[in-house]
């Protein structure tokens, strides 16, 4: 059986993590995950940011297949910090694109349903983003960065995540479970903002899945969107969370206003046609997956 390579950036993260374990469990596949500020000793600890340490890696590693997940995905701290932001989000991007089309590799990068402003959903592939908040601007800057470079490479939008935890403020899922513990303690939490929520090991499995018919079929390229077709708010989920480990509800309350500092569209559901007619799908329920994540954190 042929051995494809594939390189993750932001392998430590919430999402590489999935992805660098669903690559790894393939025997078709051999996989190197990149980190840096939480570099472990499975992974190779690498400055995205600077470009000799970018091409130096992919020279080495000589990837078939690199997914670019990296970056900072705190929407509030990346409105307080712009230009620290762009040197991880964009400058990153370009260096790794680059790096990857003077060998021949195939860059998908992850990008957000945060391009859109939340006005027209379910939104299609062809639809023009028109993001709210400087996350969603500088996603779009890195699609057409990355398309750029390569027209042939892909660019993947996915919507809140969340999925085996380091800590429950890693997804902005799982922190809701903060509040549904603390019962002594009244919160209003979101019920406006409608969100579907979609487990890391649904995208890593599709990530898998469509680079392996890219290295098939070359018209594998440009934009995808996946995400689970199940809607629930923030309130929603908490409810879920509750009820799911028998704790009383009485506490949280919803709060029908959007207080956060950065702009977020209400619905921004991804229409995700493209890649279920290419016959890749796999959804699993929030109800279901929920429990599991949360269990070790009751």
């Amino acid at each position: 059986m042929t051995t494809h390579r594939v390189l993750v950036t932001g392998a430590s993260g919430l999402l590489g993590r999935a992805i660098l374990k669903e690559f790894k469990a393939s025997s078709s596949w051999e996989a190197l995950g990149l980190a840096f500020s939480r570099a472990r000793a499975d992974l190779k600890k690498v400055d995205l940011t600077d470009r000799k340490a970018v091409n130096d890696v992919v020279n080495e590693f000589k990837p078939d297949v690199i997914i670019h997940s990296a970056a900072e995905r705190s929407v509030d701290v990346i409105e307080k910090d712009p230009e620290g932001t762009k040197r991880i989000n964009l400058d990153a991007t370009q260096f790794l694109c680059e790096a990857a089309d003077a060998i021949n590799a195939w860059v998908l990068f992850i990008s957000t349903d945060y391009v859109f402003d939340g006005k027209n959903p379910p939104y299609k592939v062809t639809d023009e983003p028109n993001p709210l908040n400087l996350y969603g601007k500088g996603k779009v800057e890195g699609e057409k960065l990355t398309l750029k470079v390569n027209s042939g490479y892909g660019v993947l939008r996915v919507p809140v995540l969340y999925g085996e935890i380091e800590k429950l403020s890693e997804s902005a899922v799982t922190v809701l479970f903060s509040k549904v513990k603390d019962t002594s303690t009244k919160s209003l939490i979101d019920a406006k903002q409608q969100r579907f929520p979609t487990l890391v090991d649904d995208i890593a499995y599709v990530i898998r899945e469509l680079s392996e018919k890219k290295l098939q079929d070359p018209e594998i390229k440009g934009i995808f969107h996946w995400s689970n077709n199940e809607v629930y708010t923030k309130y929603d989920m908490a409810v879920t969370m509750a009820k799911a480990f028998g704790i009383s509800t009485e506490h949280i309350a919803p709060d029908m206003s959007s207080s956060s500092t950065a702009n977020r569209p209400d619905n921004s559901q991804l229409d995700c046609s493209r890649i279920e007619n290419l016959g890749i799908n796999k959804r699993t329920k929030f109800s279901e997956a929920i429990v599991d994540v949360l269990k070790p954190y009751l």
